[in-house]
């Protein structure tokens, strides 16, 4: 009988098998990947796959006239948006903008989804501000990562609901680290199952690895500036209490990560000033209608 009441064993595969059971990306996502990678593809081509979804397509044009973009003529169509902004980071925002469509029904008790998105893509607007602070190319795809470090937190909470409470409650009892328990009691941690969800979504790994990694930045094989902005981009937004997730504590900063990134903390201090009226506009944008 000791058997019996023994905890169940949850393993990555098991989790990201049974999630894909229940959500998956849109099918758009994926036609637009497979135009996006022929040869012969045009810009009108990849425009009237995102055209076909209206909402998105509020979206994407929306935030291609935000200050995120500092575009200064009107982008009034997909194809425009396209050309200035580029097939692929476009593509990835789509990534994006569609993922907070498709986890549902989370308990508030669990998970604000409205705090959530909101630390997210504050994460995902100040990892693009560090990045274009370094003059890196495609920022789009540090804006992704951010906004998705913390998609694992969502297949948890989805799957393991009891779990996660328990989880929470020991963390707030403890004032532990919410990922340090997850690793303690599962043997793998929200980021690692987060990676492993992309992966399995066939999302580019310049995006899945940051976001498998950024509790671990050392770990990261192919990506470490990615993954160490990603990094740096979720404990800034932990100290300024910039939206909430399942971590209610700062966590630490890992020192190669900083030294990675080449900024003094008052050039932080601007690049901040400069993405905080980002954060509000991208979240009223983005959550519009998700």
């Amino acid at each position: 009988m000791a058997f019996a009441d023994a905890p169940p064993t949850y393993t990555i595969a098991w989790l990201i098998d049974r999630t894909n059971t229940v959500y998956s990306l849109p099918l758009f996502y994926e036609r637009l990947n497979e135009a996006i990678n022929h040869p012969r593809t045009s810009i009108d081509d990849i425009a009237k796959i995102i055209t076909e979804d209206q909402g998105l397509t509020t979206r994407l044009l929306r935030l291609a006239n935000s200050p995120m973009f500092g575009y200064f003529g009107k982008v009034g169509s997909i194809s425009k948006a396209v050309t200035i902004i580029g097939t692929q980071q476009l593509r990835d925002l789509a990534l994006a903008a569609s993922v907070m469509g498709i986890f549902k029904g989370i308990p508030e008790e669990l998970l604000s989804m409205a705090s959530f998105w909101r630390h997210s893509i504050a994460c995902g607007i100040i990892a693009r501000a560090l990045a274009t602070w370094r003059r890196e190319v495609n920022v789009e795809r540090f804006f992704v990562a951010g906004m998705l470090h913390d998609i694992g937190q969502l297949i948890m909470a989805t799957m393991l609901g009891k779990l996660v409470r328990e989880m929470l409650e020991e963390s707030q009892a403890s004032a532990g680290l919410y990922f340090n328990i997850e690793k303690a009691r599962l043997g793998f941690d929200h980021a690692e199952a987060g990676g492993a969800l992309l992966k399995e979504w066939k999302i580019p790994a310049n995006i899945a690895e940051p976001v498998a990694y950024h509790h671990t930045p050392g770990r990261a094989e192919q990506f470490p500036l990615e993954t160490s902005l990603v990094h740096l981009a979720d404990i800034i937004c932990q100290a300024l209490e910039l939206g909430q997730s399942c971590e209610r504590f700062v966590p630490p900063l890992d020192a190669s990560s900083w030294e990675r990134l080449g900024m003094t903390p008052h050039q932080l201090g601007t690049v901040l000033k400069q993405a905080e009226p980002q954060i509000e506009e991208t979240f009223a944008i983005l959550s519009e209608d998700a």
